[in-house]
Protein backbone atom coordinates (compact mmCIF):
# COMPACT_ATOMS: atom_id res chain seq x y z
CA UNK A 1 0.00 0.00 0.00
CA UNK A 2 2.55 2.14 1.14
CA UNK A 3 4.45 1.84 -2.42
CA UNK A 4 1.65 2.41 -4.75
CA UNK A 5 1.14 5.65 -2.46
CA UNK A 6 4.72 6.56 -3.08
CA UNK A 7 4.28 5.87 -6.92
CA UNK A 8 0.85 7.57 -7.08
CA UNK A 9 2.46 10.73 -5.61
CA UNK A 10 5.75 10.60 -8.19
CA UNK A 11 3.29 9.99 -10.74
CA UNK A 12 1.68 13.19 -9.98
CA UNK A 13 4.98 15.34 -9.24
CA UNK A 14 6.36 14.47 -12.59
CA UNK A 15 2.91 16.13 -14.23
CA UNK A 16 2.84 18.51 -12.53
CA UNK A 17 6.53 19.69 -13.04
CA UNK A 18 6.01 18.59 -16.75
CA UNK A 19 2.71 20.98 -17.29
CA UNK A 20 4.85 23.50 -15.59
CA UNK A 21 7.70 23.14 -17.75
CA UNK A 22 5.34 22.63 -20.73
CA UNK A 23 4.17 26.35 -20.12
CA UNK A 24 7.35 27.80 -20.31
CA UNK A 25 9.00 26.58 -23.37
CA UNK A 26 8.32 26.38 -26.73
CA UNK A 27 7.28 23.32 -27.60
CA UNK A 28 5.78 24.06 -31.37
CA UNK A 29 8.86 24.61 -33.32
CA UNK A 30 6.91 25.65 -36.34
CA UNK A 31 7.37 29.54 -35.22
CA UNK A 32 10.33 30.87 -33.18
CA UNK A 33 9.17 32.94 -29.87
CA UNK A 34 8.99 36.94 -30.45
CA UNK A 35 7.81 35.47 -34.43
CA UNK A 36 5.16 38.29 -36.40
CA UNK A 37 2.23 35.94 -36.71
CA UNK A 38 -0.38 38.18 -37.85
CA UNK A 39 -1.59 41.93 -37.36
CA UNK A 40 -5.07 43.79 -37.22
CA UNK A 41 -4.43 47.60 -38.43
CA UNK A 42 -0.85 47.17 -38.80
CA UNK A 43 -0.28 46.15 -35.09
CA UNK A 44 1.63 42.89 -34.82
CA UNK A 45 0.40 39.96 -33.14
CA UNK A 46 3.62 37.98 -31.79
CA UNK A 47 4.20 34.17 -31.47
CA UNK A 48 4.74 33.47 -27.30
CA UNK A 49 5.44 29.34 -27.18
CA UNK A 50 4.28 28.60 -23.74
CA UNK A 51 1.36 30.68 -22.38
CA UNK A 52 3.40 31.51 -19.15
CA UNK A 53 6.91 32.56 -20.88
CA UNK A 54 7.79 35.46 -20.32
CA UNK A 55 11.35 37.63 -21.82
CA UNK A 56 10.64 41.06 -20.22
CA UNK A 57 8.69 44.28 -20.26
CA UNK A 58 7.72 46.35 -22.72
CA UNK A 59 7.66 50.22 -22.39
CA UNK A 60 6.54 53.09 -24.51
CA UNK A 61 9.00 55.56 -25.83
CA UNK A 62 6.61 57.68 -22.99
CA UNK A 63 7.37 55.40 -20.15
CA UNK A 64 3.77 53.93 -20.44
CA UNK A 65 3.96 50.46 -18.91
CA UNK A 66 2.40 48.30 -22.15
CA UNK A 67 3.08 44.82 -20.31
CA UNK A 68 5.12 41.80 -20.56
CA UNK A 69 6.87 41.14 -24.10
CA UNK A 70 4.25 38.79 -26.03
CA UNK A 71 1.55 38.27 -23.51
CA UNK A 72 -1.75 38.58 -24.35
CA UNK A 73 -1.86 41.76 -22.03
CA UNK A 74 0.96 43.59 -23.69
CA UNK A 75 -0.98 42.39 -26.86
CA UNK A 76 -4.32 44.43 -26.55
CA UNK A 77 -2.87 46.92 -24.82
CA UNK A 78 -0.20 48.04 -27.76
CA UNK A 79 -3.24 47.88 -30.00
CA UNK A 80 -5.26 50.05 -27.77
CA UNK A 81 -2.21 52.56 -27.23
CA UNK A 82 -0.98 52.70 -31.31
CA UNK A 83 -3.74 52.02 -33.14
CA UNK A 84 -6.60 54.03 -30.36
CA UNK A 85 -4.21 56.56 -28.67
CA UNK A 86 -5.64 55.25 -25.56
CA UNK A 87 -3.85 54.77 -22.15
CA UNK A 88 -5.20 52.73 -19.65
CA UNK A 89 -4.92 54.66 -16.21
CA UNK A 90 -4.08 51.39 -14.22
CA UNK A 91 -1.38 50.07 -16.22
CA UNK A 92 -0.82 46.88 -14.51
CA UNK A 93 -2.80 43.08 -13.69
CA UNK A 94 -3.49 40.04 -15.44
CA UNK A 95 -5.60 39.94 -18.34
CA UNK A 96 -8.66 38.05 -15.83
CA UNK A 97 -8.40 41.50 -13.82
CA UNK A 98 -9.46 43.93 -16.60
CA UNK A 99 -12.63 43.14 -15.57
CA UNK A 100 -14.43 44.45 -12.27
CA UNK A 101 -17.43 42.26 -11.25
CA UNK A 102 -18.83 45.22 -9.42
CA UNK A 103 -19.37 47.65 -11.98
CA UNK A 104 -22.20 47.39 -13.72
CA UNK A 105 -23.16 46.62 -17.55
CA UNK A 106 -22.28 49.84 -19.42
CA UNK A 107 -20.78 51.78 -16.46
CA UNK A 108 -16.87 52.94 -16.69
CA UNK A 109 -14.39 51.03 -15.97
CA UNK A 110 -11.72 54.04 -14.40
CA UNK A 111 -8.52 51.29 -13.99
CA UNK A 112 -8.55 51.01 -18.19
CA UNK A 113 -10.56 54.43 -18.87
CA UNK A 114 -13.14 51.75 -20.78
CA UNK A 115 -16.81 51.18 -20.24
CA UNK A 116 -17.62 47.40 -19.69
CA UNK A 117 -20.15 44.93 -20.30
CA UNK A 118 -21.09 42.30 -18.58
CA UNK A 119 -21.82 38.72 -20.90
CA UNK A 120 -24.41 38.94 -21.51
CA UNK A 121 -24.82 42.67 -22.20
CA UNK A 122 -27.60 44.53 -23.88
CA UNK A 123 -25.06 46.09 -25.68
CA UNK A 124 -24.11 44.42 -29.05
CA UNK A 125 -20.45 43.60 -28.58
CA UNK A 126 -18.01 46.14 -31.53
CA UNK A 127 -15.06 45.42 -33.80
CA UNK A 128 -11.93 46.96 -31.23
CA UNK A 129 -13.98 45.74 -28.06
CA UNK A 130 -11.27 44.07 -25.69
CA UNK A 131 -12.98 40.29 -24.68
CA UNK A 132 -12.09 39.25 -21.21
CA UNK A 133 -11.49 35.48 -20.14
CA UNK A 134 -12.32 34.46 -16.41
CA UNK A 135 -9.20 32.05 -15.17
CA UNK A 136 -9.01 28.53 -15.41
CA UNK A 137 -6.98 25.35 -13.72
CA UNK A 138 -4.38 25.74 -16.10
CA UNK A 139 -4.09 29.33 -16.62
CA UNK A 140 -5.34 31.34 -13.23
CA UNK A 141 -4.25 34.58 -14.95
CA UNK A 142 -7.40 34.56 -17.68
CA UNK A 143 -7.05 36.13 -21.04
CA UNK A 144 -8.10 39.30 -22.99
CA UNK A 145 -8.17 39.54 -26.80
CA UNK A 146 -9.90 41.87 -29.16
CA UNK A 147 -13.16 41.60 -31.45
CA UNK A 148 -11.76 41.81 -35.01
CA UNK A 149 -15.12 40.97 -36.70
CA UNK A 150 -19.01 40.79 -35.85
CA UNK A 151 -22.31 39.60 -37.83
CA UNK A 152 -25.55 38.81 -36.26
CA UNK A 153 -24.23 35.51 -34.92
CA UNK A 154 -20.45 35.03 -34.76
CA UNK A 155 -17.26 37.13 -33.58
CA UNK A 156 -14.15 36.86 -34.90
CA UNK A 157 -11.33 37.30 -32.12
CA UNK A 158 -7.52 38.22 -32.84
CA UNK A 159 -5.14 37.09 -29.80
CA UNK A 160 -1.34 37.22 -28.70
CA UNK A 161 -0.40 33.83 -26.65
CA UNK A 162 -3.40 31.13 -27.08
CA UNK A 163 -0.50 28.68 -26.36
CA UNK A 164 1.71 27.12 -28.84
CA UNK A 165 -0.87 25.41 -30.65
CA UNK A 166 -3.47 27.78 -30.19
CA UNK A 167 -4.71 30.67 -33.26
CA UNK A 168 -4.54 34.13 -33.20
CA UNK A 169 -7.92 33.84 -34.44
CA UNK A 170 -10.92 32.68 -33.37
CA UNK A 171 -14.74 32.88 -33.88
CA UNK A 172 -17.45 32.74 -31.16
CA UNK A 173 -21.36 32.54 -31.63
CA UNK A 174 -23.19 35.73 -30.59
CA UNK A 175 -26.85 35.19 -28.98
CA UNK A 176 -29.30 37.55 -28.62
CA UNK A 177 -32.24 36.34 -26.29
CA UNK A 178 -34.75 38.91 -25.21
CA UNK A 179 -32.65 41.80 -25.99
CA UNK A 180 -29.33 40.55 -24.62
CA UNK A 181 -26.41 40.10 -26.51
CA UNK A 182 -24.97 37.11 -24.88
CA UNK A 183 -20.78 35.67 -26.54
CA UNK A 184 -21.57 31.63 -26.22
CA UNK A 185 -18.24 31.04 -23.83
CA UNK A 186 -18.83 30.22 -20.39
CA UNK A 187 -15.06 31.52 -19.77
CA UNK A 188 -15.81 35.23 -21.19
CA UNK A 189 -16.99 37.80 -18.64
CA UNK A 190 -17.86 40.69 -21.07
CA UNK A 191 -16.44 43.27 -22.99
CA UNK A 192 -15.00 46.68 -22.47
CA UNK A 193 -14.63 49.80 -24.90
CA UNK A 194 -12.99 52.88 -25.56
Amino acid sequence: MKKQLLLILGIFILLVFGLFISKKINLNRSYKIGQKIDSLNGVAVYYNGGVGHVEGRVLAEDGYNIGLKYQCVEFVKRYYYEELNHKMPYTYGHAKDFFNSQIKDGAINRQRNLIQFQNPSMSKPKINDLIIYSGTLLNRYGHVSIICNVSNNEIEIIQQNPGPFGSSRENYDLLNDNGQWRINDDRILGWLRK
